[in-house]
């Protein structure tokens, strides 16, 4: 008898892979239990003898641990407390760390004691479709009954209400050979291609390379498995071109042969190091991609199968060898595979007693019978367990003999393998189907363009097999990169045997049977579902919810579409099976999201100029993702309305600079690029010659207006389109989506260079003299050589530049732009120039004063709803070409003269504020929305009139000036009348535009 370890009552004194000198101290559920560098917490809560941890979501009966890897569906923990708890964690994949905290989830008030296990004796209620059939009536009850209550019973764990305190990371890896999967299978590939020169990545999900092999007794060659895994790690590891990814999991593969994967840095620490992030979600493009992420373990379905104590045969093995862990001191095996055997024989080696080896096969191997009699292990063939017994762990078993008779059997775990189903999930997420093979028993993977399937994930069991299809296919791919490999060889393993038998529902159990664990799916449920018609695979997941846990049905799957072809009277091909989406595990949020947090969520940008304005006291807000100066306050300056009055009267009078650099600035070239921007802008844009600028207006295809601007022809086939700052990204993505789909045959291109540009507004009377003073003789800007709508790119001071004579303001104006790193220096240039005319700086408040005076839209006109009819615009929509938007446009909705259109509001009392927001009602009608017949959409005081005006959106507004209406504000109480106006209030002739 090898014997146990103090303190650890499962644990054996020899044999496993754990470091046994450094051992680690944890908790569960508030009791304080030891383990060993090397463990999982799964592991070292077996070797504590801790048998029950966790409860089924619907009926929440005892659940214990029933696999060794990522598809577990019982074993699901909280860890860690505070900001990092961490809910629905497989225990079986969770390092074991010093201090770790873990808890039980899905019950109250204890693990032990729970109260929702009456959901168990209400079971015969709570059949598939349960939900559907109950919360249909009465109607009435599902907002104050139903829905709380559903949601009060969803989820498993309790995610943290604090701020997560740890980081994320996003990276990208390129290499000619991905290898997923570092079994014998994945690390004979990676050995052959490494060897070939080429660039191979080597992902797996453990924290240990090997996979299968850290689990089995084993020899390759003259080594043992676990050997012969460590010596090809150390081989790979001298190679500079391979990377070796441990803790890494592919979750999803994408187009461009892309795969996604999540690095767990320091989930097996109890904080990560300084400077460390947490996950590290990686981006890997690979030109071929190996597969060989193993197989999964199949349960067996019979009464009672979900009773802690009752484990996977494989996951048995994997216990005691890797870990030295014993599941119990006297199992049972139960069985329809050869694989099964192996567990028994490996615990007899270990010292441990098995009861029984119950087969549901009629022969076994001669090799098998001969070493289980050696083993003195007791075989009972064309047998089944049909029952099991136990409160919180299995105590006894019920067998059905081959003759008819039953027996009860005294044990504390039963070890069941009903086969093995291949690891094809991330087959399907490259397109391949799965097929049925009779020989198996099982889906394969289908033949695939740039991957290749090898060892157990594509249903070659035996290790000889494994290691052969690995070298073969890391060599092959080796090849097709362009690298010289050498002739793929395999090492001498010793024999094995893989047969099975499917046994997909054991004849004569009693009991619920369980194919879903996490979900409480049993095999009546299955056999319901096909009685009220849901026999279809996909009706059948959402009917039932089988498959749908945190597994994804990778322990379920398979019995359930047997069972559902056994009630319907078809075969399993004929039922075919649901595909693997993405992710293939859970992925965190914050994995995905990276650094995209708080304030990074949006990242905010600060122009060239930034710094000066702090400088000038300026107060900055948020315009979309930039910050910018809304007003340069002065001393003595108490109200905010005071300075941005004294900054448009000073336009007004002389000359200001404003910041214009985050307006969206996209380069566009080629000789189809007029052609281009005619397709995108509703007025024509081929017709404009070198030199001159124009403003355009763009539609979404519905016919809403998206954005509008200006767009300057620099030279030939060059122009520069520059956006509303908001919509600069919207626009963008438009224009690329025209380019690559709509029209792909344009010669174009298109670049944002909104970043690379500062761009200065210099508008007033005197802008023309500040700039000549500034420029010099750099370039001439008089008004016959530059007018109005004219653009050039010219050299100043030895840098290049680009001067626009556009105006938001309705003053003389031009943009002066320069490249970024240069504009710091220019901002303080043209303040210095414009020293004689008392030049001010002004901001997005007083830009928006200037440009409601000037009747100008902006975003709250361009709200998405608005066509270019409603802004006044529709004269621009040219009638000789085709544009986005065009036909869409036409729609009698979108023509109806009684629509809202653009229109100006003066105040009857001119002492009056108007408030944004207020909504048009006809003087004397009733406050009731029936009569609402538009609103408010900005708002400005005036200096030039000395009073609020403001811009809006009224029902056949354009018909309208001169009548009175009220603006009536229910969120400040109140209402003003006003009249309706031209939305042009200041020079309405453009003079001094053009002056």
């Amino acid at each position: 008898m090898n014997g146990f370890v103090a303190g650890q009552p499962r644990r054996l004194k020899h044999g496993g892979c754990v470091d046994r000198g450094r051992p680690l101290s944890f908790s569960f559920d508030g009791k304080h239990h030891g383990g060993y560098i090397g463990d999982t917490l799964a592991s070292a809560l077996l070797a504590n003898g801790v048998k029950l941890v966790g409860r089924s979501f619907k009926y929440h009966r005892p659940r214990g641990i029933l696999t060794a890897g990522s598809e577990e569906p019982n074993a699901l923990v909280e860890l860690r407390a505070g900001a990092r708890r961490e809910p629905n964690t497989r225990a079986t994949v969770v390092e074991l760390f010093e201090g770790l905290e873990a808890r039980s989830q899905n019950r109250w008030p204890s693990l032990a004691v729970d109260v929702g296990s009456i959901n168990s004796l209400l079971s015969p209620i709570f059949v598939a479709g349960f939900y559907y059939k109950t919360f249909m009536w009465p109607a009435a009850f599902w907002e104050k009954l139903y829905e709380p209550l559903i949601r009060r019973a969803a989820g498993l764990g309790r995610a943290s209400e604090m701020e997560d305190p740890d980081t994320y990371e996003k990276a990208h890896a390129f290499c000619d050979v991905l290898i997923v999967g570092a079994g014998p299978a994945g690390l004979s590939a990676a050995l052959a291609a490494g060897r070939s020169g080429a660039r191979v990545i080597l992902v797996d999900e453990d924290f240990v390379l090997g996979g299968s092999l850290n689990g089995e007794r084993r020899r390759i060659g003259d080594l043992s498995g676990t050997e012969w895994a460590r010596q090809v790690a150390a081989e790979l590891a001298s190679f500079p071109d391979v990377r070796v990814m441990p803790r890494t999991t592919v979750f999803g593969v994408y187009d461009g042969n892309t795969f996604g994967a999540v690095e767990r840095v320091s989930d097996h620490l109890s904080a990560p190091r300084l400077h460390q992030p947490r996950q590290r979600c990686w981006k890997i493009v690979a030109k071929r991609v190996v597969i060989a992420a193993g197989a999964i373990a199949r349960p067996l379905v019979f009464g009672g199968n979900d009773r802690p104590g009752v484990m996977m045969a494989s996951a048995a093995r994997a216990y005691l060898n890797r870990y030295g862990v014993a599941m119990g001191e006297r199992p049972v095996v139960f069985t329809s595979s050869d694989d099964g055997w192996k567990t028994a024989l490996d615990f007899s080696r270990a010292g441990i007693e098995v009861r029984a080896v119950v087969d549901t096969r009629s022969d076994i191997s001669p090799a098998l019978a001969s070493a289980a009699k050696k083993a003195q292990i007791r075989a009972l063939l064309d047998a089944g367990v049909i029952q099991t017994f136990g409160s919180h762990a299995l105590n006894r078993v019920r067998i059905r003999k081959h003759d008819g008779g039953v027996e009860d059997i005294r044990t504390d775990g039963l070890c069941v393998c009903g086969g093995w189903n291949p690891n094809i999930a991330l087959s399907t997420h490259l397109g391949g189907r799965p097929r049925w093979s009779d020989a198996l028993s099982a889906f394969l993977p289908s033949e695939l363009s740039g991957a290749v399937v090898v060892g157990a994930a594509r249903g070659s069991f035996a290790l000889a097999a494994a290691l052969r299809e690995g070298a073969e296919a890391g060599a092959e791919a080796a090849r097709s990169t362009g690298h010289r490999s050498l002739a793929a060889s395999a090492p001498e393993v010793d024999e094995e045997l893989t047969a099975v038998a499917p046994c997909w529902d054991v004849t004569g159990s009693k009991g619920k049977a369980f194919v879903d664990f996490q979900h409480d799916v049993t095999r009546e449920d299955v056999a319901l579902a096909a009685r009220e018609g849901f026999s279809s695979v996909e009706h059948l997941k959402r009917y039932t919810t089988l498959g749908m846990g945190t597994d994804q049905g990778r322990t379920s799957n398979i019995n359930g579409l047997a069972i559902l072809a056994s009630v319907t009277g078809r075969s399993i091909p004929e039922v075919g099976t649901t595909v693997f989406r993405p992710p293939y595990t859970p992925v965190s949020f914050g994995a995905l999201v990276g650094h995209h947090r708080g304030k990074q969520f949006r990242p905010t940008r600060l122009t060239a100029a930034h710094g000066w304005a702090g400088e000038r006291g300026a107060t900055f807000v948020e315009v979309g993702p930039w910050l910018r100066a809304q007003y340069f306050a002065q001393r003595g300056e108490d109200h905010w309305l005071q300075t941005v009055v004294r900054e448009a009267k000073a336009v007004r009078e002389s000359v200001g600079v404003c910041d214009v650099s985050t307006l969206g600035k996209i380069d566009i070239q080629g000789k189809d690029a007029a052609t281009f921007l005619d397709h995108v802008y509703i007025n024509s844009f081929s017709t404009l010659p070198v030199g001159k600028t124009r403003y355009g207006v763009m539609l979404r295809e519905d016919g809403i207006v998206m954005d509008d601007g200006t767009t300057a022809h620099l030279s030939a086939g060059h122009y520069v389109m520059s956006t509303t700052t908001v919509n600069a990204g919207k626009v963008m993505q438009h224009l690329e989506h025209a380019r690559q789909v709509i029209w792909p045959e344009l010669d174009v291109r298109i670049v944002s260079i909104t970043e690379q540009w500062a761009q200065y507004a210099i508008a007033g009377p005197n802008s023309r003299q500040l700039l000549e003073r500034l420029l010099g003789d750099a370039l001439d800007i008089s008004n016959t050589a530059f007018p109005y709508l004219a653009c050039a790119e010219f050299s100043w001071r030895g840098i290049p530049a680009r001067l626009f004579r556009v105006s938001f303001s309705g003053e003389l104006a031009f943009e002066l732009a320069v490249p970024a790193r240069y504009g710091d220096a220019t901002i303080r240039a043209l303040m210095a120039a414009g020293e004689p005319w008392n030049v001010v700086p002004y901001g997005t408040e007083a830009l928006g004063v200037m440009r409601i005076e000037k009747g100008h839209v902006a975003g709250n006109e361009l709200n998405g709803m608005t066509t270019a009819a409603d802004l006044g615009l529709g004269r621009l929509m040219s009638t000789k070409k085709d544009f986005i938007g065009r036909v869409l446009a036409g729609r009698p909705g979108l023509v109806d003269p009684e629509r809202p259109a653009l229109v100006g509001i003066k105040p009857l009392d001119r002492s009056k504020r108007l408030h944004a927001g207020a909504h048009f009602l006809s003087m004397g009608a009733k406050t009731a929305l029936s009569n609402d017949q538009g609103y408010v959409t900005s708002v400005a005081f005036s200096p030039m009139l000395n009073h609020w005006i403001g811009l809006g959106l009224l029902a056949r507004g354009s018909n309208r000036w001169g009548e009175r209406v009220r603006a009536y504000d229910p969120l400040r109480g109140g209402e003003t009348d006003v009249e309706i106006v031209s939305p042009m209030f200041f020079d309405p002739e453009g003079v001094r535009l053009k002056g």
